[in-house]
């Protein structure tokens, strides 16, 4: 079973490569992992993760099995592709990562985002009247991947266009995936084992003394 798990990820993974033709690929460079449809950048995000988190996890090949070494570099060269497109290497220009740079999404599809910071609180609702206003974001949402460009490469800056500009969790997700993932084969050397220590615990390390007990 494991045996066959693994076969179909590695077929899974051949099949972001382009000579194989499963999916088509922009002339900007970005695989159409959803078949062209809208918010394409959550896709691209976490199978980049994936397919880096594959070629590292992939044993040295035989010296006979020189086939596989080269469908593990592909697959790393396909996964940098991606997040370059990502990050600016697109034919928009447009980093779609807010704040990175000076061409990003100014009119992102984000409630917080776009009501502006005067103190006051509003509720769901009320944050509507500010979906259609035609100046850019009060608050930039650093850090955050947009949707994406269409299946030819063209972005709408637009904040009602939730298509072009909404950011999702899942893709915010598979993009810090992508990025963080400790790899051998970017030859960071990233220590697996310790790669989080220096993270503070979200506990505490001993268990607090108890209440004075009283009659």
């Amino acid at each position: 079973m494991l045996r066959t798990y693994h076969n179909v990820t590695g077929l899974n993974m051949c099949s972001y490569l382009q000579q194989f033709h499963v999916f088509n690929v922009t002339k900007g460079g970005m695989i159409e992992l959803n078949l062209g449809k809208p918010q394409p950048l959550q896709y691209v995000a976490i199978a980049a993760f994936l397919a880096s988190l594959y070629v590292d996890c992939q044993p040295l090949p035989p010296p006979n099995h020189i086939l596989d070494f080269i469908s593990g570099f592909f697959i790393f060269t396909i996964v940098s592709l991606q997040e370059e497109y990502i990050l600016g290497n697109n034919l928009a220009k447009m980093r779609y990562v807010v704040g990175y740079g000076t061409r990003y999404s100014k009119y992102v599809h984000h409630r917080a985002t776009s009501t502006p910071h005067d103190g006051k609180k509003y509720g769901c609702q009320q944050g509507f009247k500010w979906l259609d206003n035609r100046g850019a974001n009060p608050n930039t949402i650093t850090g955050a991947m947009v949707a994406g460009p269409d299946k030819f490469d063209q972005f709408k800056d637009v904040r009602r266009k939730y298509s072009y500009t909404e950011p999702t969790l899942a893709g915010n997700a598979g993009l810090v995936a992508a990025f963080v993932s400790p790899t051998n084969s970017r030859g960071v050397g990233v220590d697996k084992n310790t790669i989080f220590s220096a993270v503070p615990l979200l506990y505490p390390v001993s268990s607090p003394p108890p209440h004075p007990w009283r009659p």
